[in-house]
């Protein structure tokens, strides 16, 4: 029987020059086993489960199970919702609910003794239950929502403990959107000392004017002695910027209290933090014995800067106008389904910056950590969402909502209030189309009640709920609802234009698009007034599990990334538009035309391809997206004419619908022109058959006996994702190439994900094969704690197989 010892660290404390045993966070993300469903007695500590499958976390399990089709009395899609017809699965990716048990077996050292010992989950969706020895001790009712469990008392010291866990994904209808299941986030060990130590999530940082810092915190005192604090800044650079401490004479603090650990700290030259230069200080923050010694350590980051939402204005930061151009999405991570991997994480935010987005809304939940740390860390701006609707169907539907919010806002709202890239804070979404809200106002008195709450922990964030903006009657009411006239920022979903009347009428309103339909992509920015509002974000930018418009679709489908994160064409259209001072021109080929309707808002994104590839005779319908002046298309070197870019149609600027031409093999290419000169090219060609495989992954490359070999992290917890691709003779991507690629591993690594952009495909996302869609798929393997050479080998019938050599370290 495996077992896991926590190693506790005697860390050099060099201000004080003696040595301090710290605060300590041990990782308990490893060796877990596992079952998949209800299990009688799985509590107990001598439960039988040696013949239980061993997994590591992040994990989860619900992303294994097989997809259900729809019932032949059930819809496919959503489409009768309103008549309680819809399809049982459709909206939470077409994967059977049910529950999983978790089960860690470990033995802490007796050195642990007279320590103050806690259990932290970052998370158990979508809801859980923890035992310890087969004693329940707490658990979540809403997963995305961490928690920390005093276990000092309870943890057997020397000998073998058993920490269980059973996560349950609730019934269908208690999430709008795919959750995952299981322990989807970190969960870990701290000990601390017992009489003198700091809160969860203890430091609060507020700057002001951009040049001076306050910190407080939270801390416990027991030794019926004066507490002494000292804190430390660090520049981004690392250099120590100040240092400073302060005597509290509190005694005998039984609770914990906030203190004020410095003041008005004046930062020379302060390294303001904005997304282009996403600068990052750190404060430590410790507790001083009399003896001078350290009983307790904390530490946080955080930026210098300013945000301020202005009616007419928008959001200005560090004084200057930055428009929101966003994407609200769902937490999932593709083929990882709900699992929480920070590298996965990064992945999307590098290529979301890539091409112009500057802006997250968490929807309709707290993200991990790791996400917000990640948009500090790339500069994105984030509004952080707490919850869907305020009931109990949307909430984990295991006790009333009116049970959750006072617990759930503090551990929120601490979490992520020293992040400079959260820029507004969001309590719900969407309230009026649910008529079952707390006291049956649509959300008016449940909002007065939180929003007090937020500002107890947080004063200097405005706070919004997304919401259609006229109760249920969009279409013809005339007035904004009532939750409209009371939150911070009016944040309408869809209804941009409504901005100009609602602002006329009252104009201290403050406007955000907080979703907007990719269908109307460019339209719905370009008929704003963007020198007044606060922006939009995107609604699925990034293909995700959940939501389906209709079965064989394991999710919703209309974003302009594939849900493998291989960009549609509409992504270079959006492109074109955030980022206007980067030449952007991009052929596309409309193939069939979609008219979904969804929530009421034509949502259905036209199918585009790139494909060059076309039966003889055949005629292609052609739109180029470019912010370019103009664009000439040359067939095979001829031109087919110029075009011009009709700036002044906000529902066709930047996409030159170019008609149907004739097609010919060859090459079709895009030259567009500002101001006379060629800025950019793009061009499709039709392409041999597929002849090999090429692999290419995703994490830098070190040079090694003249060879590029990919290294990532060996903590267990790093990714690699490869790409692998069809080409042919002339090592172009083969678009039209469909055979199934299998994959194997040798060294210290393995497969958690494999995944194509195709939403409708049956095959699974786990295991170790995966067929090409575009002419691509993609595995993600994960490191072990071991380091060593990794070799990946992808196969497929009747192509030359492609090894690739890496390395973890």
């Amino acid at each position: 029987m495996k077992k896991h010892l926590l190693v506790f660290l005697m860390m050099l404390t060099s201000s004080v020059g003696i040595n301090a045993q710290l605060r300590v966070v041990e990782n308990l993300n490893f060796g877990w086993r596992f079952y998949a469903g209800d299990v009688k007695n799985a509590e107990q500590k001598d439960f039988a489960d040696a013949d239980w499958r061993t997994v590591n976390v992040p994990h989860d399990f619900q992303i294994e199970q097989p997809w259900v089709a729809p019932a032949a009395d059930e819809k496919a899609d959503n489409s009768d919702a309103a008549a309680n017809i819809k399809s049982r699965l459709s909206s939470r990716g077409f994967k059977e609910m049910g529950k999983g048990w978790y089960r860690l077996h470990f033995t802490p050292a007796d050195s642990l003794k007279g320590r103050r010992l806690l259990l932290q989950f970052d998370g158990i969706i979508y809801t859980g239950d923890v035992y310890l020895n087969g004693e329940h001790i707490g658990g979540t009712n809403y997963g995305y929502v961490g928690f920390e469990i005093d276990v000092t008392d309870k943890l057997r010291l020397g000998q073998e403990n058993v920490i269980a866990v059973m996560a349950d994904t609730r019934e269908p209808g208690n999430s709008r959107w795919y959750t995952g299941g299981g322990l989807f986030r970190n969960v870990r060990l701290v000990a601390t000392g017992k009489e003198l130590f700091f809160g969860r999530h203890a430091l609060y940082v507020t700057t002001r004017d951009n040049k001076y810092v306050n910190v407080s915190g939270e801390f416990t005192n027991r030794t019926r002695k004066p507490a002494h604090t000292k804190v430390m800044i660090y520049a981004p650079d690392g250099k120590l910027i100040f240092e400073g401490g302060k005597t509290v004479n509190r005694h005998r603090m039984a609770r914990t209290v906030e203190v004020a650990l410095c003041d008005e700290v004046k930062v020379e030259n302060p390294q303001l933090w904005d997304t282009e230069t996403p600068n990052l200080y750190r404060a430590v923050a410790q507790l001083l014995r009399e003896d001078g010694s350290v009983a307790d350590q904390v530490c946080t980051t955080f930026g210098i800067r300013t945000v301020e939402i202005v009616a007419n204005k928008g959001l200005l930061l560090n004084g200057k106008k930055v428009l929101l151009k966003g994407m609200a999405n769902h937490h999932t991570l593709g083929a990882l389904g709900a699992a929480a991997y920070p590298r996965a994480i990064e992945k999307r935010l590098q290529l979301m910056k890539q091409f112009g987005i500057n802006h997250v809304r968490t929807s309709h939940n707290p993200y991990s950590r790791e996400f917000i740390e990640l948009c500090d860390k790339y500069g994105l701006l984030v509004v952080d969402e707490l919850y869907d609707k305020w009931t109990k169907q949307h909430t984990g539907g295991r006790v009333d909502f009116t049970q959750l919010w006072q617990s759930d806002i503090p551990e929120w709202i601490k979490r992520d209030r020293n992040s400079p890239s959260v820029v507004m804070w969001s309590l719900g979404n969407e309230l009026q189309q649910d008529p079952n809200q707390p006291f049956n106002d649509f959300g008016v008195t449940m909002y007065k009640l939180m929003r007090p709450l937020v500002s107890r922990y947080d004063s200097t964030r405005q706070v919004t709920v997304a919401m259609h903006p006229r109760y249920r009657n969009w279409e013809t009411d005339s007035l904004p609802c009532n939750l409209a006239m009371i939150t911070d920022v009016q944040a309408y979903n869809y209804r941009y234009m409504y901005f100009p009347g609602d602002g006329r009428r009252f104009p201290w309103m403050k406007f955000y698009q907080s979703e907007a339909s990719t269908q109307a992509m460019g339209q719905n920015f370009f008929e704003m007034d963007l020198d007044k509002v606060i922006g939009l974000a995107y609604w699925g930018v990034l293909d995700y599990l959940g939501e389906s418009m209709g079965w064989p679709a394991k999710g919703w489908s209309q974003g302009v990334f594939n849900i493998d994160l291989t960009p549609k064409p509409k992504a270079y259209y959006m492109k074109s538009f955030f980022m206007p001072d980067e030449p952007v021109v991009h052929i596309a080929f409309l193939e069939s035309e979609n008219a979904e309707m969804w929530n009421g808002v034509k949502m259905g994104n036209d199918r585009m391809s790139e494909l060059w590839n076309r039966q003889a005779g055949s005629k292609a319908n052609v739109y180029i997206y470019t912010n370019a002046d103009e664009v000439e298309l040359l067939l095979n070197g001829k031109s087919l004419g110029k075009k011009q870019n009709d700036v002044k149609n906000a529902k066709l600027r930047n996409q030159i619908r170019w008609g149907e031409i004739d097609y010919k093999p060859g090459t079709l290419e895009a030259v567009a022109r500002k101001d006379g000169k060629i800025v950019a090219r793009h061009k499709v060609e039709t392409t041999g058959e597929a002849k090999k495989l090429t692999a290419e992954a995703d994490k830098p490359m070190a040079t090694k006996k003249n060879q590029n070999v990919p290294q990532w992290s060996a903590d267990g917890m790093d990714l690699q994702h490869v790409t692998i691709t069809a080409v042919d003779s002339k090592g172009r991507r083969v678009l039209n190439a469909n055979q199934e690629v299998n994959f194997a591993v040798e060294g210290p690594a393995e497969i958690v994900g494999v995944i194509n952009g195709d939403i409708t495909s049956n095959e699974m996302t786990v295991g170790n094969k995966r067929s090409f869609y575009n002419g691509v798929c993609s595995v993600i393997l994960r490191s072990t704690r071991e380091a060593g050479p990794v070799t990946l080998t992808a196969t497929a019938p009747g192509l030359k197989e492609v090894k690739l050599k890496m390395e973890t370290k």
